[in-house]
């Protein structure tokens, strides 16, 4: 792939690499950091790519990488039940039911909801990103559903 090319995948990619960063990490500066990041790493690494057919997933794999390497650093894992309330609720305000009921989801099974549903990932695709099993993902994805259902299911009767 020519640096050319993977310009043009970043930029067709910009939605879908904010998706997954937003999914892993809460604070905005921190995905713009992690996206900077992956295409630092992509375009000084782009002669490690082995197949230009996955590019997008090779792009994806750094960028989940580089969220991870944020989290640890500024050890910013904190849960919504631990992020401050008026934070939280400044930012329900912007956020559809569905979107908040994913954003309470445990972290592994946010990103497989995120890559397999919002970003169309098959699950062996999601399975190789998040380096895991299809089985695992398979189940992440089940009790994610069964999760969002009863979460969705109770705000519609509540």
């Amino acid at each position: 792939m020519r640096k050319e090319q993977l310009g043009e995948l970043i930029l067709a990619s910009q939605d879908s690499l904010y998706h997954v960063a937003k999914t892993l990490l809460y604070n905005n500066a921190d995905c713009a950091d992690a996206i900077q990041e992956t295409i630092v790493k992509a375009f000084s690494k782009i002669h490690t790519l082995r197949d230009d057919a996955y590019a997008k997933t090779w792009l994806t794999r750094i960028l989940i990488n580089e969220c991870y390497a944020i989290m640890r650093r500024e050890k910013k894992i904190v849960s919504l039940d631990q992020q401050p309330v008026e934070e939280l609720a400044e930012e329900q305000q912007n956020y559809s039911e569905l979107y908040l009921a994913v954003s309470r989801l445990p972290r592994e099974a946010r990103l497989a909801i995120t890559l397999h549903y919002l970003e169309g990932y098959s699950v062996k695709e999601v399975a190789a990103l998040m380096n895991t099993t299809e089985s695992a993902v398979k189940n992440r994805l089940l009790r994610a559903r069964a999760k969002l259902r009863e979460e969705l299911d109770g705000e519609l009767t509540g």
